[in-house]
């Protein structure tokens, strides 16, 4: 497993905090005690803890870029079917720096948007910041096996693997939620969005 996490200001004036995603990040490190990567510019930052699985190389490090810079990925899980996928997008024109499944989502978002995520098999939670169009995606694999919660207010969005990455915000009020305290009490898991804090929430499976 890998862990990601990452923060958005809604105004593109204001400048995520370093000392935050940091945080956030060491929070993760039992996720991927292998390599740690944070980017941080201007209104966004993405940070990543890595367990290095495929391409262990320091060319699978993350977050990953496009060519130019302009997208930026990071991301939990493993593709089966990335080997096909690598292959059609080499036939395509696209040119690869690693040999990770992790720069295979990152150019089939760059020809098919976040439409890409219907061609990927397997196991899943990423991020994709897209700068020209301003547009933070993140997605959730199909049964859900990769964990991915989120919180946002009047200022901010937040994501990571885990709820308590996403409490290392001081702008973050944890407050318990007894709704969702009831719900694992009673079902012993927390089914659907809910969480044990008030305004964080699991992003659904296939979604």
């Amino acid at each position: 497993m890998c862990g990601i996490s990452g923060k958005l200001y809604f105004d593109p004036a204001r400048s995520v905090e370093r000392e935050v995603l940091e945080r956030m990040n060491a929070s993760l490190a039992h996720r991927g005690p292998d390599d740690a990567g944070i980017y941080c510019v201007g209104a966004v930052g993405l940070a990543h803890r890595r367990l290095s699985i495929i391409d262990l190389s320091p060319a699978g490090h993350q977050p990953m870029a496009n060519e130019d810079g302009t997208v930026w990925i990071v991301f939990n899980g493993e593709i089966y079917n990335f080997p096909a996928l690598r292959a059609d997008l080499v036939r395509r024109g696209h040119r690869f720096r690693s040999r990770s499944d992790t720069e295979v989502i990152l150019h089939l978002y760059e020809d098919e948007g976040p439409e890409c995520v219907q061609r990927l098999r397997g196991m899943c939670a990423f991020a994709i910041w897209d700068a020209p169009r301003r547009r933070l995606v993140l997605a959730r694999d199909r049964l859900g096996k990769k964990p991915l919660c989120y919180q946002q207010d009047g200022t901010a969005f937040r994501f990571a693997s885990e709820v308590k990455a996403i409490l290392q915000d001081p702008q973050v009020d944890p407050r318990p939620d007894p709704h969702g305290i009831a719900q694992y009490l009673t079902y012993g898991c927390l089914p659907g969005q809910a969480s044990a804090f008030q305004g964080v929430k699991k992003l659904p499976p296939a979604h």
